[in-house]
């Protein structure tokens, strides 16, 4: 761990807090090895085979207050009652089962996320003349990430797929929807944003007084890491959920956050310990 740094007059500085260290002196290409390493973690999690409810929308037309009260915890109950029926019957590779499709789909993702938003925020932060530590310099990196990301992904499928939309509609037919995968990057910039800010509000409280011990030092931070990452998803998903009306505004939302949050903690949990271990 780094020592305490002396200063002219000799009092003893605190040392660079973790949750803020810069990565500029890191190569580019760690950014993308944190995001694959990242990505294979939260596929193999198996969060990803929690079950949806895609009709829930219809449940809340007409819903009275108690109901959308009531509902969120008894959709999270059903959840968990599923995903204990796939345990059940299939075992524990069940809830495992359709890996290789989401690491095909997540990996690729991740990597591109995290690559670009890494080096977007070291480079915005140059050509602005502001610190990694801006919101502004957050919010440029995050949105040219999630835009990088759509654009990089969207084409993804088997070879069948690719080669039946091409005979079909042509090379612009991969981009369908890209549109509204732009719009999606409202969710991933909002996460971003708040998620560095919540770093170093939530390391600055849990951070050990002793910095000697590496535990401990360690600990705080994969708490901080993962706290913030699932508080700042559980905020940016109910600003940017909400869709089909206003008694269906949040159906089918507690399958979401069940899936999403962990899924965050983790991700970012392990993308930032990645760069902890390259950085040194």
């Amino acid at each position: 761990m780094p020592q305490p740094a002396v200063v002219a007059d000799g009092i003893e500085a605190s040392p660079p807090e973790p949750a803020v260290r810069t990565t500029s002196h890191m190569p580019p290409w760690v950014h993308m090895v944190a995001g694959v390493t990242a990505g294979i973690a939260t596929s193999t999690s198996g969060f990803y085979r929690v079950p949806s409810r895609p009709t829930l929308a219809a449940e809340y037309t007409g819903a009275t207050l108690q109901h959308l009260i009531i509902a969120p915890f008894r959709h999270t109950s059903e959840t968990f009652g599923i995903l204990g029926s796939i345990r059940a019957k299939e075992g524990w590779r069940g809830l495992f089962r359709g890996l290789g499709p989401s690491l095909a789909a997540v990996v690729p993702a991740t990597a591109v996320k995290f690559y670009v938003y890494g080096n977007c925020k070291r480079l915005g932060a140059s050509i602005l003349g502001r610190g990694e530590g801006d919101t502004f310099v957050h919010a440029q990196a995050a949105i040219l990430a999630g835009i990088a990301t759509a654009t990089a992904t969207n084409p993804i499928c088997s070879l069948d797929c690719v080669q039946q939309v091409l005979r079909q509609e042509g090379l612009p037919g991969l981009y369908r929807g890209l549109t509204a995968s732009y719009l999606g990057t409202v969710e991933t910039a909002f996460h971003l944003m708040l998620y560095e800010r919540f770093k170093v509000l939530f390391y600055k409280s849990l951070r050990p007084e002793n910095w000697d011990n590496h535990m401990l030092s360690e600990l705080a931070t994969w708490a901080s890491t993962t706290g913030a990452a699932g508080t700042a998803k559980l905020a940016a998903v109910l600003v940017t959920y909400p869709h089909e009306g206003w008694h269906g505004l949040y159906g089918g939302l507690t399958p979401h956050l069940v899936r999403s949050i962990p899924s965050a903690a983790i991700t970012l949990g392990v993308y930032e310990f990645i760069l902890r271990l390259v950085g040194g």
